[in-house]
């Protein structure tokens, strides 16, 4: 993974030093909370509902044993004993005291970690895919890509005040892991057929208020040109982009209204303009970040066989492991979505467990994925037995990956500011009423995802089944979507009808899932059915 280098360090603690002025200035009195909010958001520091919310840029999701450890410091010392991880592969802290912010990113800064532009109206978290490095489909490592780009855009003059939020995915593999069509930008490695290397650039996508997949913009843009071609699609928004209303001031926004034709065609007029200025970085900078992702030391002549006689063990290989481009490893996703629980929360005492298995059995190396679960990329087959027991023994063998019980969820009204509905709760009882292992696995795929607000932080719009949480004249109020995915088959899903009460809408969906075994047919996922019978058969049955 990548190490800082003295320029990385320097920014960071010079941040740190800055921002600790700024808060001790915010104490005093002598900034008023308007003049302080730009400088904390800056920094990753909201205020919610019942205190600040700190959140933690975990660049692409990739972390070390080293870095969790501190996590888990920062979780038992200044928070509940618990952390969030999120669908942006960072981790938010729910309860933090303004005072303590500026120690804590003190301390974050000592294993490489920051809060810098995890907020803002700037370019956020370079996410890509948790797989990254491991996984037997991709065209390459993303990750070099995705830490190149957070270079560019770390501090970038021009984009630190762009019209609104901006974040970008990098993948490498035709399975799209990363939701990479529902960003702003969203990048895919492939190879022409001369086999030189390039990316895919679509442009354009997102959730909230106004979901939209994104077009293909730039077909083929050879890797050695993807910055100053990302810079030019960046400064076409930033020069056209609406400052007047927020509601329509991102990018996807401005291509839905010039065209994707006409956007296309001024980024290519910009690129040409800008070719010359030296955007892109000579060949052996990248091969220096390169080499930060150097495969790990990886033992030769390992062989596949598991013993899968226990049959609780069987299950969670079945469900929660995956192929492994190295013959003898395989990559394990660690499921935070225990039945009852909160998806994406994680006791201090956990992530220290998960520390240690990282450090013992797998190179060292964690990754954060965008549905809010722990991925350890390199796993010896022989070592996936007793990785499975201390999970086990922790609370953290749920064997649910991409079962409907494996929810991504906001954390909602509890907690935000914004949220006009709860989430936890809704999640809480939906991973209780389809608890039952045998049920989910009847079920087969099924991605469920709830946001409390129209914001879509719990990327509703992308679920097989979405609820939004509304405000219904002071009451909470629960629409349910059909349809979504955010995967390489990107839909947005649609709203049923009128929507329920909280109790309601799991009534709803297990009518939903009921008429799904009904009428599947061999080999459908629900997504599958749902495309075939269209929406008319399941309003039906959800409102008789």
């Amino acid at each position: 993974m990548y190490r800082y280098d003295q320029f990385d360090q320097a920014m960071v603690a010079a941040r740190v030093d800055e921002f600790r002025d700024q808060v001790a200035r915010r104490l005093s009195g002598e900034l008023t909370e308007d003049q302080f909010k730009p400088l904390r958001l800056m920094n990753g520091l909201y205020l919610q509902l019942h205190a600040y919310m700190l959140r933690v840029a975990v660049p692409y999701g990739t972390l070390n044993g080293r870095q969790m450890r501190m996590l888990a410091h920062v979780a038992r010392t200044y928070d509940k004993g618990y952390g969030h991880f999120t669908t942006r592969q960072n981790i938010q802290y729910n309860w933090i005291r303004l005072e303590d912010a500026p120690r804590i990113l003190e301390e974050l800064a000592t294993v490489e970690m920051h809060a810098i532009q995890t907020s803002g109206n700037c370019i956020r978290n370079i996410s890509s895919d948790q797989f990254a490095g491991a996984a037997a489909d991709e065209v390459g490592d993303p990750r070099p890509w995705a830490e190149l780009l957070r270079q560019w855009s770390s501090f970038h003059p021009e984009f630190s005040y762009l019209p609104r939020k901006f974040k970008i995915a990098v993948i490498a593999a035709d399975e799209d892991r990363a939701a990479m069509r529902l960003h702003d930008i969203g990048l895919k490695m492939v190879r022409d057929d001369a086999g030189a290397l390039g990316f895919e650039v679509y442009v354009g996508g997102g959730m909230g208020r106004t979901p939209m997949v994104a077009p293909l913009i730039g077909a083929f843009v050879p890797a050695e040109r993807l910055v100053s071609y990302v810079e030019a699609c960046l400064r076409v928004y930033n020069r056209h982009g609406r400052r007047d209303n927020i509601y329509k001031a991102r990018i996807k926004i401005l291509i839905h209204e010039i065209g994707a034709d006409e956007y296309r065609r001024q980024v290519e007029a910009e690129w040409a303009e800008i070719a010359s200025l030296g955007i892109d970085p000579p060949a052996a900078e990248f091969e220096r970040i390169a080499a930060c992702f150097a495969p790990p030391a990886f033992e030769p002549g390992l062989g596949d066989d598991l013993d899968l006689s226990d049959p609780d063990f069987r299950l969670w290989v079945d469900q929660n492991v995956r192929g492994h481009k190295q013959s003898g490893y395989a990559i394990a996703t660690i499921s935070l979505k225990p039945a009852g629980g909160i998806p994406g929360d994680v006791t201090a005492e956990q992530i220290d467990l998960l520390a240690d298995l990282a450090e013992r059995y797998g190179f060292d190396e964690l990754r954060v994925t965008h549905a809010q679960n722990i991925v350890l990329p390199h796993l010896r087959k022989a070592d996936l037995h007793a990785v499975w027991q201390a999970l086990d023994a922790a609370g953290l063998a749920s064997a649910n990956l991409d079962l409907v019980t494996d929810i991504i969820a906001c954390p909602g009204l509890d907690y935000c500011s914004l949220a006009n509905a709860r989430s936890i709760p809704l999640a809480q009882k939906l991973s209780e009423r389809f608890a039952d292992p045998a049920r989910q696995r009847d079920l087969g795929e099924l991605k469920l995802k709830i946001s409390g607000c129209i914001n879509a932080c719990g990327h509703h719009h992308a679920g097989h089944i979405g609820i939004l949480g509304v405000d219904r004249k002071g009451t909470e109020n629960y629409q349910l979507l059909l349809g979504g995915s955010g995967a390489e088959d990107a839909s947005l899903g649609r709203i049923t009808g009128p929507g329920f009460s909280e109790d309601g809408v799991v009534d709803a969906i297990e009518r939903v899932t009921d008429l799904y075994v009904e009428r599947r047919e061999p080999g459908e996922r629900f997504l599958d059915t749902y495309r075939r019978l269209g929406m008319e058969p399941f309003k039906a049955v959800i409102y008789g």
